[in-house]
């Protein structure tokens, strides 16, 4: 028996839930709500390493970093999941932020054992992937322990990459090989060592944090509006219009007309309508504020 994975909160047995094959199908359902009301205070405990992790995140992204999410099981998936809401949320490119889970793209619908131990093809991801001092590096793991993770941070610290642990144990094996670690212990799961559940939920809450953080830091947003957001189908298209509407006070048609000069960037075209600016010169105001709306507009007052 492994002493270490023997004494993880992840893997104990419920006191709770311990009877939960005798409930009714209400009692279940009552039980697992009040587990998962756990989650939110034990992220609340992680918050100043979770604000730690942001600012490390936004001082390199603003140098021209980029953010890797590696995990295995159920907590690569999510990285993947994270990474890949960035693009059509805030309208980066899609190497910005990139999502990778042991076992390749196959195992984001099947289980594929036995990957998470692999150290040689979590060091290999490293460098297949060109991670450089300019990077962070985000391992998730609810144990804290898998290799493969554990391998690509260490091999991601050997080339200056910045290096944040997301894991449901205290003491865990990510904590003397990362820069921050963060990690929320959410106790026992309803089912003993199904870490899909709590653990997956705090890992979820938690990755939300670093990349909404970030994002609103690096200027994405104007107030708590997803301005960033390309028109690229019709709820898009629609929620574009609505915000517009929202920034700047235009009817519907104003709105559609300025997105359409605006190649369909939402915030470019509030940036028109807020300065009076043909759709160049807007561009090159924003661009001389970084991209920051709020900032764009303010420098021309």
């Amino acid at each position: 028996m492994n002493d270490y994975l023997a004494g993880l909160t992840t893997e104990a047995v419920n006191p709770d839930t311990f009877m939960i094959d005798e409930c009714t199908t209400e009692q279940m359902v009552e039980l697992m709500n009040r587990q998962d009301a756990l989650v939110p205070a034990a992220i609340a405990e992680e918050i100043p390493r979770i604000a730690k992790a942001v600012d490390v995140l936004h001082h390199r992204l603003s140098n021209g970093g980029r953010m890797f999410y590696i995990g295995a099981g159920t907590s690569g998936r999510l990285g993947v999941l994270d990474a890949s809401e960035c693009p059509p949320t805030f309208g980066t490119d899609p190497s910005l932020v990139q999502g990778y889970i042991a076992g390749g793209d196959h195992a984001l619908r099947n289980a594929v054992e036995g990957c998470e131990d692999d150290d040689e093809e979590g060091r290999a991801l490293i460098e297949s992937i060109g991670v450089t001092s300019k990077d962070v590096v985000i391992g998730i793991s609810a144990s804290g322990s898998a290799n493969y993770v554990i391998a690509a941070l260490t091999k991601a610290k050997e080339y200056g990459a910045a290096t944040i642990g997301v894991c449901n144990n205290k003491g865990s094996k990510f904590e003397p090989i990362v820069d921050v670690c963060i990690s929320p212990v959410v106790g026992p799961e309803v089912i003993s060592g199904s870490t899909r559940l709590k653990a997956g939920t705090a890992q979820k809450l938690v990755l939300n944090m670093l990349t909404t953080c970030t994002m609103v830091k690096l200027g994405k947003t104007y107030n708590n509006l997803m301005v960033d957001l390309k028109a690229s189908n019709i709820k898009l298209l629609d929620r574009s219009v609505r915000i517009i509407m929202n920034t700047t006070d235009v009817d519907a048609s104003t709105a559609a007309a300025t997105l359409e000069q605006a190649s369909m960037n939402c915030k470019l075209a509030i940036m028109m309508i807020k300065t009076g600016l043909d759709a160049k010169q807007a561009e090159q105001v924003l661009n001389a504020n970084e991209g920051r709306l709020k900032q764009a507009v303010l420098s021309l007052a």
